[in-house]
């Protein structure tokens, strides 16, 4: 049995200005999606998306990212606390992203860039997708340095005390989901998606589908959210995540099933 490490949640300070590891997890989940960007486009040039279009539209990421996930999760799981606390939602740094909030942020980015610039945004999706593990894993691990979003108690030898909650060992589930969820998603759409060559719209579906099954597992070790019954009033078996990853799943097996027919043209 494990004990959850105490971790200061401030990196270090300058002045009047504190810096929190949760924001350089993120700030490196960014950074490493932006160098992976970059590198398949040297690897499958994109005419009309070059590096100055890439600094560009992740500076919209970024912001689709920051805004969309501050507010699914406030919409998505905590909406009675912040209607009540509304100054809180400012509070990005003490936690509380979530990635379906943080996803459709990002969709709504590229569409708008793309229909700005001309450009197909199945094309530069599928050299922008391949770098969204980096971020989920880095984000993942900012859960578990802020000691958020632990397990159900569990007895396998790898469980952890977290003593802010209570003195029951517990799943890490965050790091579950920072392996299945980075690591292992990654590895699946190198393997599947880009090593051979871009085919639209074959490593979107990759993710979506690698994304929301990984998702749709962890949760069952994950303690659920109750959100989805506490706004409607109806009781449901799946936690509020795994019902937000069914669309997920839908939509990507459309999207692979697109690219198989976009191959046989």
């Amino acid at each position: 049995m494990l004990v959850f490490p105490q971790i200061d949640p401030i990196a270090f300070s300058l002045g009047p200005l504190t810096v929190h590891w949760y924001g350089l997890a993120y700030m490196a989940g960014f950074l490493a999606g932006l160098w992976h960007c970059q590198y398949l486009l040297k690897k499958y040039p994109l005419a009309g998306f070059g590096e100055k279009e890439i600094d560009a539209l992740f500076i919209w990421i970024i912001l689709g990212i920051v805004l969309g996930g501050r507010l699914g999760y406030v919409l998505f799981y905590e909406l009675s606390y912040f209607i009540n606390n509304p100054l809180e939602i400012l509070k990005t740094w003490q936690g509380g992203m979530a990635f379906h909030g943080g996803l459709l942020g990002v969709v709504i980015a590229l569409l708008v860039f793309c229909r700005r610039k001309g450009l197909h945004p199945a094309a530069v999706a599928e050299r922008i997708v391949p770098g969204i593990p980096f971020g989920i894993l880095f984000g993942r691990l900012a859960n578990f340095l802020n000691g958020e979003l632990w397990g159900h108690p569990t007895n396998v030898p790898w469980a952890m005390v977290f003593p802010h909650v209570d003195d029951l060992p517990r799943h890490p589930s965050q790091l579950y989901e920072a392996a299945l969820e980075g690591i292992v998603l990654y590895l699946v759409i190198w393997f599947f998606g880009w090593r051979n060559g871009m085919k639209k719209w074959r490593v979107s579906g990759l993710f979506l589908v690698g994304y929301a099954t990984a998702r749709f597992f962890v949760e069952f070790f994950r303690v659920e959210d109750l959100q989805f019954t506490e706004l409607t009033g109806i009781y449901s078996y799946l936690s509020q995540g795994q019902l937000l990853s069914i669309p997920m799943l839908i939509i990507g097996i459309w999207f692979l099933w697109m690219s198989g027919k976009h191959a046989q043209k």
